[in-house]
C-alpha cells in the first residue's frame, strides 16, 4: 500500500467543507481498492490554518463540550479561545468528528499534519 502526500492550502476555505475533503483523503475513499474496514488512506499536510474561515456567527457562538465523567463535569470551551491558542486543533476536531467511530479513527487522524 502506497500512501500519497496531499498538501492543502486552507487559506479562505470554510472549516466544514475543508474537513469533509480531508476526512475523505485520510480514509482513502477516492482509491480504487477502498474498503471501509481497511486503513488505506493518505497523508494530509495543511498549511495556512490560521486563515481558515467559519460562516455565520460561529466564531463568537460555537462552543466545544467535554465531559470529565464526574458528576457536574461538563466543560465548555468557546471556539474563539481554541482558535487563538491553536488553529490546527479546530480543524483536527472537525475532521475527527467526521471519521468513522471505530478503531481506525485514532490511526487515521495521526496522518493529519500541520505546517
Amino acid at each position: 500500500m502506497i500512501r500519497e502526500i496531499h498538501k492543502i492550502n486552507a487559506a479562505n476555505k470554510v472549516l466544514g467543507r475543508l474537513a469533509v475533503e480531508i476526512a475523505g483523503l485520510l480514509r482513502g475513499k477516492s482509491k480504487l481498492d477502498f474498503m471501509p474496514n481497511k486503513d488505506g488512506g493518505d497523508i494530509v499536510i495543511i498549511k495556512n490554518v490560521d486563515k481558515i474561515i467559519v460562516t455565520g456567527k460561529k466564531f463568537d457562538d460555537k462552543i466545544y463540550y467535554h465531559h470529565t465523567s464526574y458528576m457536574g463535569g461538563l466543560k465548555k470551551t468557546p471556539y474563539k479561545k481554541i482558535f487563538k491558542r491553536d488553529p490546527g486543533e479546530v480543524v483536527r476536531r472537525a475532521v475527527y468528528g467526521m471519521l468513522p467511530k471505530n478503531k481506525l479513527r485514532d490511526v487515521q487522524i495521526k496522518r493529519l499534519k500541520f505546517e
